[in-house]
């Protein structure tokens, strides 16, 4: 029987680098953009995620100026503070914050 060695299969658990408290997962800091429909072809963006040492009024501020559009922050009680946009403006915003990040940066 040496020939025929029984091996049992150990249990594998492909997600246990993610689950493990020193993996990094879900250390980066995302901003997130999103547009949600109301009625008809309207819309709003939404811009969450920003770090909390950027002055909101500020962005919203320069975004509304450069974007010719209207907007307000709005306090979420989950997502904390929420930059809101009139019309799809995710390309434009996406690439105003990449501009203003890598200059403060």
């Amino acid at each position: 029987m040496s020939e025929f060695d029984i091996q049992t299969p150990t249990a594998f658990d492909p997600f246990a680098e993610a689950n493990a408290d020193n993996s990094g997962a879900g250390t980066k800091e995302y901003i997130h953009i999103r547009v949600q429909q109301r009625n008809g072809r309207k819309s709003l963006t939404t811009v969450q995620g920003l770090k909390k040492e950027f002055s909101y009024n500020k962005i919203l501020k320069d975004l509304k100026k450069e974007f010719c559009c209207n907007g307000t922050v709005v306090q979420d009680p989950e997502l904390g503070q929420v930059i809101q946009l009139q019309g799809d403006q995710r390309k434009n915003v996406s690439s105003f914050l990449i501009q203003v990040i890598s200059y403060v940066l």
